[in-house]
């Protein structure tokens, strides 16, 4: 009991640090306890991976929304160009004037990670989506993403008749 909880907070802790380090593939780690740990649920990994994911990319989200107070190394230096202006500008009246391509393109970011969901995170923040659509599109998309890679292992041994 004691080291199934060790692993849930293990997978938790690794998908807010991969979901803000895009250098660490939290699918690999979920993978891998997937096969090194095969009485946990592949539900539970994959929710909890989830649920980390999407405490990491609000991050992102907010920063693009200019709700958190970046470091001095990551905040604008000057003032924004009159285009960038038009530009964003344009950008949030068309999340705002077509919800539902703003919506599905989350989904499908969130999915299959093309375009980066990170990117897409503080796209959305700077485009001010709402906040509980970005929640839910970015939890339906990474979940099932998780889902489908914490099931993988089980069905294949099951299609080879591996046990």
């Amino acid at each position: 009991m004691l080291l199934s909880a060790g692993l849930t907070l293990f997978a938790f802790g690794t998908a807010i640090a991969a979901a803000l380090v895009p250098l660490i593939s939290v699918e690999l780690v979920l993978i891998g306890m997937v096969l090194e740990a095969p009485h946990l649920p592949w539900w539970l990994l994959a929710l909890v991976v989830t649920l980390g994911q999407m405490v990491g990319k609000l991050l992102y989200f907010y920063a693009g929304r200019g709700s958190l107070c970046l470091p001095g190394l990551l905040r604008r230096k000057s003032t924004p160009s009159t285009r960038w202006t038009r530009w964003m500008t344009r950008f949030r009246d068309t999340c705002h004037r077509r919800p539902r391509w703003t919506a599905g393109v989350l989904l499908v970011s969130a999915l299959f990670s093309l375009p980066p969901f990170a990117a897409t995170a503080i796209a959305a923040g700077v485009g001010h989506v709402p906040t509980p659509t970005f929640l839910i599109t970015g939890f339906t998309g990474r979940f099932t993403r998780f889902a489908i890679l914490a099931a993988a292992p089980s069905v294949g041994m099951s299609w080879f008749g591996v046990h």
